[in-house]
C-alpha cells in the first residue's frame, strides 16, 4: 500500500497527538473530573456554531425521528469513559493506564458476542492474549504493593470498557447523523454530565494554575480536534483497519512522552504486560477484519 507523503504526516501527527493524552492529565494538577470537563466543553464550543450554521435542519430531524437518542447515549458513556479512564491517568503510570484503555477492540467484540454475534478464531486468539496481558500488567502493580497504582488499573480498565460502549452507540447513531452534528451533541452531552458530576462531588471547576489550563488546552486541541481529524483525513488513503492498528502506537508513544517527560518508568513485567495486550488487540482488529466485523480502535477522545 502506498501513501502521499501528506497522509503519512497526518497519521504521524495523529499519533503524536493522541499519545500526549495521558501525559498531559498526569501532569495537570486538577481533579480528572475537571479536565475531562473543560476538555469537552471547549470542544462543544468549537463544534456547535458549525453545527447551528449547517446541521440545524439535520438535528431537528433527528429529535423528531427520536433518533438523537444515540448520540445522547453516546455522550454519556463517554463521560464515564472519561471519568474512569483520566482518573486513572493520575493514579497508576501513563503507560500501564494507556495501554488498558486501549482495550476497547476487546470490548467491542465481547459486546458483539452477548448481541448475538460470533466471532472469529483469530479475534479470539487476540481476546485471550488481551486478558492475559492485562493480568500481568495489574499484577505488577499488585505484587509491587501499589494499592493506588491497582485502582488505577481497574480504572482504566472501566475507562476501556465505557469507551467500547461510547463505540458501540456512535455506530448507531452515525446511520442517521453526520460527524458534525454528532460529534458536537455528543460532546455537548458529555461536557453537561462531566459538569453535573463536577458539582455534585464538589470538584471546582476554576481557580487552577495556567500550566493547567495550557494542559487542558492541549487535551482539547490536541487530542480531541486535531488527532481525530488528522485520522479521519488518512482514511482517504489508509483502511480503516490499518487505522485502527496504527492508533495502537498510542501506548508506546504515551509510554516514551511519561518516561521522558515525568520520570514514570514502568517495570520490566509490566512492559510484559503492556507488550502482550497491544498484541491481542492488534490480533481483534486484524481478526474481526478477516471476519468482516469492524472492531476499529477507537483513539482516546
Amino acid at each position: 500500500m502506498k501513501i502521499s507523503l501528506r497522509t503519512a504526516l497526518a497519521l504521524g501527527i495523529a499519533v503524536f497527538a493522541i499519545s500526549t493524552s495521558g501525559p498531559l492529565i498526569a501532569y495537570a494538577a486538577a481533579p480528572a473530573l475537571a479536565l475531562a470537563f473543560w476538555r469537552n466543553a471547549i470542544a462543544t464550543t468549537v463544534l456547535a456554531p458549525a453545527a447551528a450554521l449547517t446541521r440545524r435542519a439535520e438535528i431537528t430531524a433527528l429529535r423528531r425521528d427520536r433518533e438523537i437518542r444515540w448520540s445522547v447515549l453516546a455522550g454519556v458513556a463517554l463521560a464515564a469513559h472519561f471519568a474512569t479512564w483520566m482518573a486513572a491517568a493520575q493514579l497508576t503510570k501513563v503507560a500501564t493506564a494507556t495501554a488498558l484503555g486501549a482495550a476497547e477492540p476487546v470490548w467491542v467484540g465481547l459486546i458483539a458476542v452477548v448481541l448475538g454475534s460470533r466471532l472469529g478464531r483469530g479475534t479470539w486468539i487476540g481476546i485471550i492474549a488481551s486478558v492475559a496481558g492485562v493480568i500481568v500488567a495489574t499484577g505488577a502493580d499488585l505484587g509491587g504493593g501499589s494499592s493506588q497504582a491497582l485502582l488505577g488499573d481497574l480504572l482504566a480498565v472501566a475507562g476501556g470498557f465505557f469507551a467500547a460502549v461510547y463505540t458501540v452507540l456512535g455506530e448507531r447513531a452515525r446511520r442517521r447523523a453526520s460527524t458534525t452534528s454528532y460529534t458536537t451533541i455528543c460532546y455537548g452531552v458529555c461536557a453537561l454530565v462531566l459538569g453535573l458530576g463536577c458539582v455534585v462531588s464538589g470538584v471546582p471547576l476554576h481557580g487552577y494554575a495556567g500550566s493547567v489550563w495550557l494542559a487542558i488546552i492541549g487535551l482539547t486541541i490536541g487530542t480531541q480536534l486535531l488527532g481525530h481529524s488528522m485520522l479521519n483525513y488518512s482514511l482517504h488513503e489508509v483502511s480503516a483497519t490499518a487505522v485502527s492498528v496504527l492508533v495502537m502506537l498510542e501506548v508506546p508513544g504515551a509510554a516514551l512522552i511519561s518516561w521522558v517527560w515525568l520520570h514514570q518508568r514502568p517495570t520490566p513485567l509490566a512492559w510484559l504486560g503492556i507488550a502482550i495486550l497491544v498484541s491481542g488487540v492488534a490480533f481483534v482488529i486484524l481478526g474481526s477484519a478477516r471476519d468482516r466485523r469492524p472492531i476499529t480502535a477507537n483513539p482516546e477522545p
